[in-house]
């Protein structure tokens, strides 16, 4: 069902390459902004960005989480950089069915970046002493949409995939944890 355009302002985070170092604190302090409770842990599985390294090539890639897909995308794209061979699932910011990167590692269940909901910027920007991650937002006419709640959404694909059992397993397991 859609409704009237509308103009909405996008946030994204630009990555500059040629900046990151490698540090890896935006990693750290994602992962502890998600942690149960905030800030008491930091597992860098949990992290919604990710840095692709190659220390001795001086390669460091920032890659943060986007939407899950139920299938294998049909992308088998090579990279070269500096010599080196990339696959183009390394900087793929899709959590699906044939990586680990960018799923919970408790429940398997897809991370998202969440853009630190709550926060005046993503935490991985505010970290980031080199300036190679920043906020970038741009207005966009959109056809407002009437849909579903995400995490109904996301929680009606997990069922259809893994089925309800599973799904109810995972959340009484995540549960007891708090």
């Amino acid at each position: 069902m859609t409704g009237e355009k509308k103009k909405k302002i996008i946030k994204t985070i630009r990555i500059d390459v040629d900046k990151c170092h490698g540090c890896r604190a935006c990693e750290m302090i994602c992962s502890a902004f998600h942690a149960k409770p905030r800030y008491s842990s930091s597992n860098p599985a949990r992290s919604r960005i990710r840095v692709i390294r190659d220390p001795l090539a001086d390669i460091y890639v920032p890659v943060y989480a986007g939407e899950y897909t139920v299938a294998e995308c049909a992308g088998r794209d090579k990279y070269t950089i500096n010599g080196k061979e990339y696959s183009e699932c390394a900087f793929c910011r899709a959590s699906c069915p044939s990586r680990a990167d960018f799923k919970e590692p408790d429940s398997g269940l897809p991370l998202k970046c969440d853009m630190c909901e709550g926060e005046d910027e993503p935490l991985c920007v505010k970290w980031c002493t080199v300036d190679a991650l920043v906020v970038e937002e741009r207005e966009e006419e959109v056809e407002e949409e009437i849909e579903q709640e995400e995490l109904e959404v996301g929680l009606e694909e997990l069922a259809s995939k893994y089925g309800m059992n599973t799904i109810m397993d995972a959340i009484s397991r995540l549960s007891k944890k708090d």
